[in-house]
């Protein structure tokens, strides 16, 4: 059945507030912060009497004011969709985040679950009793249930299983048998589907049997008595063409359509370029398996995204803000270790041209400048590969001109500031008689840094696309690496040149 109209019995909600998650949080900080507070006082109230018996009446004030506060607590989770719960949780120390987590509706845990970080979900599910995580998970789809089983027990996810239908557990191994990034990892198997030799009124009529239509559901998919995939009816011309028309007559079948081991990157851009709100995804044998929705598209978009600013700044995986000192370090140590390692190359390479730098004190101040241009410069360049590859307009056929191109802008750039701060470095060094000589150092310099800055953020997401790893991967630390040794190397060695 529909859900009715809003009546005088039945009035409408108010339209969602996308700033509703943010208010919430800051009125659960504020409440948890009271509570605090007032087991604070009560102690040091306890701690400062004389005998050393509980006063039985602070004790019962203490355990009123924290009733109340839970129950205004819970009043506040009550009223959020699970997507905003799971924004306040992630954004909250464990121990407080556990206490909002026990505030939560038993029949939110499993949606909550699946829109929590990786991180996050781990320390919920540890803080769960066995039978409350599996009576959660019970609650989802197949699809669901695969996208976080890696998070969960062997023994719960088995569990849980064996509770599924002949068709759901069918359905969940096949999600949890794709390969992580593929279209048939996320896609779901909740779709209406119809043959096309009935009439719209029938179609109309088979809809309303419906409690509610899956999610997203902006066309319904033609198929044949094999589950062969024929094209598909949207729900547009479903409504504004006369019921007697055929399903036949309105079939759209230059539909686009994807296949299980797609790549969800792929798919994601293709939603892009034609707007779309679902696409069907069809095995070898043109069989409608599935389908992919714009929620899960949009998650895509966002996580690959994450990933990419994470992985650029030397991160391997996602991070709970709030977990532990230890797990976070360690999270950091490769490309701090790759750093130091560069770092101290960069210095040895500066203790090359010890001498020189004795004799024009100058060049140890102006080097800094010429390897943070390049660096920056560098990275401009990387953003724009990266996110070029991403969107897979980076090809055989024109990364050659993509190349000169960068290399053009960076000399180009280069000239221009590399110009200017070879004059500014004149007009502080005028005095002395190296001065013109230190100006057209820093020029020169400037602009073959930014030529190597350029090509190494060119080359090394190339080198990574190519490699079958994140362009992001690291791409910062080797870019900084680069340009601060060559830049030393570079503005040093020309000084070499030129004063000795």
């Amino acid at each position: 059945m529909t859900e009715p109209l809003p009546t005088a019995a039945t009035p409408a909600r108010p339209p969602r507030d996308p700033e509703e998650a943010q208010r919430a949080l800051l009125r659960v900080q504020a409440l948890l912060e009271r509570q605090r507070r007032v087991e604070s006082l009560v102690q040091r109230e306890h701690g400062a009497r004389d005998d050393a018996r509980p006063d039985e009446k602070k004790a019962l004030v203490e355990q009123l004011v924290h009733r109340q506060h839970l129950s205004e607590l819970k009043s506040i989770i009550d009223r959020l969709h699970p997507a905003d719960i799971a924004y306040i949780l992630e954004a909250l120390p464990r121990d407080d985040r556990m206490v909002v987590w026990d505030s939560v509706k038993a029949d939110s845990d499993g949606a909550i679950l699946i829109e929590v970080g990786e991180g996050v979900r781990e320390t919920l599910i540890e803080a769960m009793d066995r039978p409350d995580l599996i009576a959660a998970v019970s609650k989802l789809d197949a699809d669901e249930i695969a996208s976080i089983a890696d998070s969960l027990p062997d023994d719960v996810v088995e569990e849980v299983r064996q509770s599924l239908t002949a068709e759901e557990r069918a359905q969940l191994r096949a999600a949890m048998s794709y390969p992580e990034g593929s279209v048939g990892e996320r896609m779901d198997y909740d779709m209406v589907t119809i043959r096309d030799d009935v009439t719209l009124e029938v179609v109309l009529r088979y809809l309303r049997r419906f409690e509610a239509l899956p999610d997203h559901t902006d066309q319904v998919f033609v198929v044949d008595r094999d589950e062969v995939l024929k094209g598909a009816l949207p729900i547009d011309q479903l409504l504004i063409n006369e019921p007697e028309t055929e399903v036949a007559r309105l079939l759209r079948s230059d539909i686009l359509t994807l296949a299980p081991l797609d790549d969800v990157g792929e798919a994601a851009q293709a939603f892009e370029r034609y707007d779309l709100v679902s696409a069907p995804v069809v095995d070898a044998a043109g069989r409608l398996v599935g389908r992919l929705t714009v929620d899960e598209v949009v998650d895509v978009i966002r996580e690959q995204s994450e990933e990419q600013a994470l992985a650029q700044a030397g991160l391997r995986e996602e991070e709970d803000l709030f977990a532990s000192v230890w797990n976070s370090a360690k999270n950091r140590w490769l490309w701090l270790a790759v750093n130091l390692g560069t770092a101290f190359f960069a210095s040895r390479v500066i203790g090359v041209f010890e001498g020189t730098i004795e004799q024009v004190v100058a060049l140890a101040t102006l080097m800094t400048v010429v390897m943070g241009i390049a660096g920056n410069s560098g990275n401009q360049t990387m953003t724009l590969v990266i996110r070029s590859l991403a969107l897979g307009q980076v090809t055989a056929g024109n990364v050659r001109r993509l190349v000169l191109k960068e290399l053009a802008i960076a000399a180009l750039n280069g000239a221009v500031w590399g110009g200017l701060a070879g004059a500014l470095a004149f007009w502080i060094y005028h005095d002395s008689p190296q001065g013109w000589l230190i100006g057209l150092t820093m020029a020169i310099a400037m602009v073959l840094n930014m030529l190597v800055g350029a090509l190494v953020g060119i080359l090394v997401p190339l080198t990574l696309e190519r490699l079958g790893r994140d362009p992001a991967m690291g791409s910062s630390v080797l870019l900084t690496f680069t340009t601060d040794s060559m830049g030393v190397f570079i503005f040093l060695g020309l000084a070499t040149l030129f004063f000795l």
